[in-house]
């Protein structure tokens, strides 16, 4: 009998703690009441700060890509029938990297650095690998290199989507559509390094 009425007393002990962190109060018999804020997401002043500083640091990376020419080396390898045209790639990444820095700022608004350290820093560490690409398969003439760093890429980028799923779904399914060009990428780089030995 005494052990029913100890489980009963805890469990309503524990429903009351339950309902006054729910109302922001915990009230403790030798203490004043103790209010808990929620951490306050950011103005909206520095959302719009934060998304222009996302896009600029996104469309940054692909600025290398500005000073490669796709013309000559690349006109005169051995390309596999399926090699979309060149002009499809200005367009497709400017909208990836559109929807690349929405998704981290909107991961950013869950928390800044401080919460999202990890999911963040695995999107810094892809968007380094992804500006390398460039300058090692067009500026260098490395098909095998560049495959290697793109298979790199295509983990961390794995990787970023995970956490970018887990922290905000929409967040990860705007990079879905990245990674699916990217594994496209791969396997054209791929192709192109064994047809051009």
């Amino acid at each position: 009998m005494r052990y029913h009425w100890d489980s009963m007393k805890e469990t309503l002990a524990s429903k009351a703690l339950s309902e006054s962190i729910q109302s922001g109060t915990v009230k403790s018999s030798n203490s004043p009441s103790i209010m808990i804020t929620p951490t306050s997401s950011p103005s909206p002043i520095r959302q719009t700060f934060a998304l222009v500083g996302w896009l600029a640091l996104c469309f940054t990376a692909a600025a290398g890509a500005a000073f490669v020419s796709t013309d000559g080396w690349y006109s005169t390898i051995v390309k596999p029938s399926w090699n979309p045209p060149s002009w499809l790639f200005g367009p497709v990444w400017s909208l990836l990297y559109l929807m690349m820095a929405v998704a981290a700022w909107l991961v950013w608004c869950e928390g800044g650095w401080k919460l999202q350290r990890q999911a963040l820093g695995f999107f810094l560490v892809q968007l380094l690998l992804n500006a390398l690409w460039t300058p090692l398969f067009f500026g260098l003439h490395e098909p095998g290199m560049a495959f290697a760093e793109i298979v790199a890429l295509w983990l961390s980028l794995f990787a970023t989507v995970t956490l970018f799923w887990r922290e905000k779904k929409v967040a990860g399914f705007l990079l879905l559509p990245y990674l699916v060009w990217v594994t496209f990428a791969a396997v054209l780089n791929y192709s192109i390094w064994r047809l051009n030995p």
